[in-house]
């Protein structure tokens, strides 16, 4: 079953304008494109002193979806809403998303400052909705592609930043919960408008989110449940990020069909923060990432950002072999899958990992003639492979 994280996430949204008077949602134009238009079912977007077509969606002074072609001068609005203790949120293509990087830096230092005043209160999160990512631009292309301000968000020291990755639809919903609630911080969520596969309950959800991580039992050997950090596995994959997870569990589909005799754990990674896995509340301990990675087993890791960036959060927990991959900066109007080899990310990119470490040639010379052949069909005929 597959469905579109964006989609839900609309509905909440719609839900939030329902019951909430005081919320406020900003986007540039692309509250529709984003497939957030549930949206639309509940409230109207502002719209003062212009004339209304019959071919125009819901428009009406006073309303609170805010449209304007301007990341600085929406966030800026936002964020005096915000500072007046009401709730609010700002979606935006996520290459774009880079445009206001200053201004979130600078509300981050504000954060930080007024938290040592003792009569400054809290204030509502700053709660950003990154979509249309760099994976899947199939149509704009490579102006479109960049995942840089998950980097620069993760890198800049400080306690008041969260980085998000939902999965599927019961982990949107439960980052949605987190987003509402949180205070003094930035939230930056981001996910793709695609429909992709489920994985998880709403239970496993909260759990996930409660450390930032959690075991997928069904693509892993073992007992989930009994986390010894001693447990011995051949691999251990890792992601963040939908598409990332997707290829990450094809992968281990591959390699159990042709290596089935190694042991595998797959790790999906909900929450980043700075220098550690899951929220500025509750960041992971070296003991819980034990558990789940284990002492001594090598990681294999797919982020939906940069590889270093995810990388460089693993090694503060551990000094084993990490493979890491991720967007390496090149794009293209191209298919899903090119995207993915492109940047040497896709399911079997990470197969011909596990395959070179096991000293198989021929499954690597397997893997990259399905690398080669998907790439020839798609300049020719605009699409991949029908079986893949």
């Amino acid at each position: 079953m597959k469905k579109s994280s964006a989609k839900a996430f609309g509905f909440l949204l719609k839900n939030e304008m329902k019951t909430n008077p005081n919320f406020y949602f900003f986007s540039p134009d692309e509250t529709t494109s984003n497939k957030l238009d549930a949206i639309f079912e509940e409230e109207s977007r502002a719209w003062s002193n212009l004339k209304i077509l019959s071919k125009d969606m819901k428009e009406k002074d006073g309303g609170r979806i805010v449209e304007l072609l301007s990341e600085n001068v929406l966030f800026a609005t936002m964020l005096g809403h915000i500072l007046a203790g009401k709730p609010a949120m700002m979606t935006s293509y996520e290459a774009f998303f880079s445009i206001i990087t200053s201004q979130i830096i600078q509300h981050l230092k504000f954060l930080e400052q007024s938290e040592k005043v003792s009569w400054q209160k809290q204030y509502p999160a700053v709660n950003l909705l990154s979509t249309s990512t760099c994976w899947r631009q199939d149509h704009n292309g490579f102006s479109h592609q960049s995942p840089i301000l998950i980097s620069t968000l993760l890198e800049r020291p400080g306690k008041n930043i969260n980085c998000f990755f939902p999965v599927d639809c019961e982990s949107t919903k439960a980052v949605y919960k987190f987003l509402m609630e949180s205070k003094n911080v930035v939230n930056l969520v981001t996910f793709n408008k695609t429909d992709e596969p489920q994985y998880i309950d709403e239970a496993h959800a909260k759990y996930q989110l409660d450390f930032g991580a959690s075991i997928f039992g069904f693509a892993s050997d073992g007992d989930a449940f009994y986390l010894d950090p001693n447990s011995k596995f051949d691999f251990i994959f890792t992601a963040a990020g939908d598409i990332a997870t997707r290829e990450s569990l094809e992968a281990i589909k591959i390699i159990r069909e042709d290596l089935p005799e190694l042991k595998i754990r797959f790790v999906n990674i909900l929450a980043l923060t700075h220098d550690k896995i899951g929220t500025s509340k509750n960041a992971m301990s070296e003991e819980v990432f034990e558990q789940l990675f284990t002492k001594n087993t090598p990681i294999i890791s797919n982020f939906h950002g940069y590889k270093e960036t995810l990388r460089n959060i693993l090694r503060n927990y551990t000094n084993v072999e990490i493979l890491a991959h991720g967007f390496e900066e090149h794009g293209s109007t191209t298919t899903p899958l090119q995207m993915l080899t492109l940047n040497h990310a896709s399911r079997f990119d990470l197969a011909i990992d596990v395959a070179r470490i096991m000293n198989r040639e021929d499954l690597v010379n397997k893997y990259q003639k399905i690398i080669d052949e998907n790439r020839e069909h798609a300049r020719e005929f605009g699409v991949d492979l029908f079986e893949l």
